[in-house]
């Protein structure tokens, strides 16, 4: 006969703890079902179900023993084994990752990601801080925060509605995606730019100085938000900026304020081997100033004409506008050999939408409301280098060197 037994201990950290443990078991030839170690601020927290031959009653002695000498506290908990063929049974559940990011992570947004979770009949399996260690003294306004819920069981279709309410008004970013193989395997990631790797649009730089810059900057924020067609709005734009000298591209491109993280966050792709694009309605010649300063393996944008040494305030076609981004992210990841289910896609306005959807993960990032509401997920918080935690990579893992040859 043997009895199943969930042993835990906690107590403060030391090394071997593991080990004494684990050997005491082994000398009483008990099997390990399941186990799992956390360490918070140096307390350990060590869970262990086991089937204990009954043959080994003194190993409870032993181990009480043990725990005195270690400084730690163990207790026994009974598992019937209808209780444990029915955790068996709930393997094949359904699984999620929730992620919530924010500058710093308060009780407050805890407790209410872990309300609608329990109105929502799921269970939380664990929870992993992914940011790494933040000291007292630091900023507000650049430290980030993430911790990532694994979750089991189905959501209810009003789920990302009750979260994506509340990141409002906890100013929180809340991503939820199926824990499936995709979402460890991804391998292609495209980027609009302007409004997304950088933090300007670059024709209303260049309209600034073509004296159209309020006309420039009106036509821009109407396409971005949907209410004009994206071809025609650029044309219309475009147009504003014919003369306008050739020196003025390089004048704009040598300040390109870069987005919070965009420098972190290729240094981390590029190191693990990511496949990175530029597919934007801007125009290629910033797109390529960013792929020499980041790295980027692909840039697809806009073409500027030119004809002495002036813009003729001409595109050449095809335009890249939404249809278009959709289908080069599909024409690289075919290339490439990457399923469309390990892509991922990160963009701010509406000519995006249709490339958010077409990817893995399509991710609005400091977007407008339409495409908030509209993308699987959204980052309103952090900086760009925050996708790294909806891929699961941890500060720890991003902050190594790089990778050996």
């Amino acid at each position: 006969m043997t009895e199943l037994v969930l042993i835990s201990v906690s107590g403060k950290d030391r090394p071997g703890i593991t080990a004494t443990i684990a050997k005491l078991l082994g000398e009483s030839d008990v099997d390990i079902l399941d186990v799992g170690q956390s360490v918070i601020h140096d307390h350990l927290s060590l869970g262990i179900l086991a089937k204990v031959p009954s043959t080994a009653e003194r190993v409870y002695d032993a181990l009480c023993a043990e725990a005195e000498s270690l400084g730690v506290e163990v207790n026994f908990t009974p598992v019937t084994e209808g209780s444990y063929e029915t955790w068996v049974d709930l393997q094949g559940s359904s699984r999620y990752i929730l992620t919530l990011l924010a500058r710093r992570i308060r009780a407050t947004h805890i407790a209410e990601v872990s309300r609608v979770i329990a109105e929502n009949r799921l269970n939380i399996d664990n929870i992993t801080r992914l940011s790494g260690r933040v000291s007292l003294g630091e900023s507000d306004d650049m430290s980030k925060a993430c911790v990532e819920f694994s979750l089991r069981g189905t959501p209810g279709e009003s789920f990302r509605e009750q979260l994506l309410a509340m990141c409002a008004d906890l100013e929180v970013d809340i991503a939820v995606q199926e824990d499936g193989i995709y979402r460890r395997t991804r391998r292609l990631i495209a980027f609009d730019m302007d409004s997304t790797l950088i933090k300007t649009e670059v024709i209303d730089e260049l309209a600034a100085l073509a004296g159209a810059g309020e006309e420039v900057s009106a036509i821009t924020a109407s396409a971005m938000a949907g209410d004009i067609d994206f071809t025609t709005s650029l044309a219309r734009r475009v147009s504003l900026l014919k003369g306008l000298p050739v020196d003025a591209l390089s004048e704009v491109a040598e300040r390109l304020p870069l987005m919070e993280g965009a420098e972190h966050l290729f240094q981390t792709l590029n190191r693990l081997g990511y496949k990175t694009a530029i597919l934007s309605g801007g125009f290629t010649y910033f797109g390529e100033t960013l792929k020499e300063k980041l790295g980027i393996d692909y840039v697809y944008a806009n073409e500027l004409v030119i004809r002495d040494g002036q813009l003729t305030g001409e595109v050449v076609s095809p335009v890249v506008d939404a249809a278009r981004k959709a289908e080069l992210l599909r024409a690289i990841a075919e290339k490439e050999g990457i399923s469309l289910q390990q892509t991922i896609a990160v963009g701010d306005g509406a000519n995006d939408l249709a490339m958010l959807d077409a990817a893995g993960m399509g991710i609005a990032f400091h977007a407008k409301p339409l495409v908030r509401e509209s993308a699987g997920h959204s980052i309103s918080t952090l900086g760009l280098d925050s996708l790294l935690y909806l891929m699961g990579i941890r500060d720890r893992d991003a902050e190594l060197g790089p990778l050996s040859q």
